[in-house]
């Protein structure tokens, strides 16, 4: 069993920055591959970044490549998402998520994931 919970999240005018982190307990945590969802009123929960158990691969949703960075810190079972140059678009509650499978390499599937976290509100308003 593993159990997450996310924190960080709150309002940040446009082109502003946020850093999420995920910090995650049970056994074997550090051999899970970790992901990033958001989920906007109104629309479907939606992959934003994964990274594998090793920290050695690493995968965006197209919409965020090059402004969010998924990292983790296994000596503190922590897993980070941080958002650079962020809009309007990307207000939504993000969810971090553990993948079912051990020594994953980080799936954009959300069926990939079995554990969740209550999730963090991510405002981007002027």
């Amino acid at each position: 069993q593993v159990q997450v919970v996310e924190s960080g999240g709150g309002l940040v005018q446009p082109g502003g920055s946020l850093r999420l982190s995920c910090a995650a307990s049970g056994r074997t945590v550090n051999d899970y591959a970790m992901g990033w969802f958001r989920q906007a009123p109104g629309k479907e929960r939606e992959f934003v970044a994964a990274i594998s158990w090793s920290g050695s691969t690493t995968n965006y949703a197209p919409s965020v490549k090059g402004r969010f960075t998924i990292s983790r810190d296994n000596s503190k079972n922590t897993v980070y998402l941080r958002m650079n140059s962020l809009k309007p678009e990307d207000t939504a509650v993000y969810y971090c998520a553990a993948e079912s499978r051990l020594r994953g390499s980080g799936s954009a599937t959300r069926g990939m994931y079995k554990y969740w976290g209550q999730g963090t509100q991510v405002t981007v308003s002027s």
